[in-house]
């Protein structure tokens, strides 16, 4: 495979190409876009058709999104976090931490899987948060590939396996890590879901590894 050309539909990411994909997300489009972590496939989490597409662009089952947040106030919104769940947000983001933890406000089916709980997540990485803010704070957060293949940690890797599904691809360049630790917070009680850069211990705040 030959040397990848920038085109309409690949940009490097500046501030004019996170206005132009943020635009296409309002429009109930997908867009990959770089995370801290690997690429991510991107629609407006509360647009049920845009979420029925991602889901076909996938190829993914019966399988809740996460939805990325631009802040902690923005995940608040859209999930119930108290107690434990407060304490691992506010030690661990930003960061490579997604936690699941009650609805508190309405999300298409398909993205919930019609569970009462969602992961949510801030990311460490300034130009994601510029586009999850430009898009009203909130963007699906799952990766770039077609279920059961790899993560794409580059554009091109994120281009192969997703084609023509998408609107915009945003180039970042190589993302080097891991996808995020997930854990589900009930009360107290955490749950790993599954492990990641971020190590969760017993003790209330658990602990930083990146």
């Amino acid at each position: 495979m030959g040397r990848l050309r920038l085109s309409p539909g690949i940009l490097p990411v500046d501030h004019s190409s996170i206005a132009k994909a943020a635009r296409i997300v309002k429009e109930g489009g997908l867009v990959v876009f770089p995370t801290d972590t690997v690429y991510g496939l991107g629609c407006d989490p509360f647009n049920e058709k845009a979420v029925l597409r991602l889901f076909a662009a996938k190829g993914r089952g019966a399988k809740a999104v996460p939805v990325l947040c631009s802040s902690a106030a923005k995940a608040k919104e859209v999930v119930l976090l108290k107690g434990r769940a407060l304490e691992l947000a506010e030690f661990h983001w930003p960061g490579a931490l997604t936690i699941v933890a009650p609805l508190r406000r309405s999300v298409p089916e398909a993205l919930s899987q019609g569970n009462e709980t969602l992961g949510v997540r801030v990311p460490d990485y300034v130009p994601c948060l510029e586009l999850i803010a430009a898009c009203g704070g909130w963007l699906t957060g799952t990766s770039a590939n077609l279920s059961g293949r790899p993560s794409a940690k580059t554009a091109a890797e994120a281009i192969e396996q997703m084609g023509g599904s998408v609107d915009l691809v945003l180039d970042g360049g190589a993302r080097g890590g891991l996808e995020s630790t997930v854990v589900r917070v009930v009360g107290d009680e955490v749950t790993i879901l599954r492990t990641g850069p971020i190590g969760v211990g017993k003790g209330m705040k658990g602990r930083r590894t990146s």
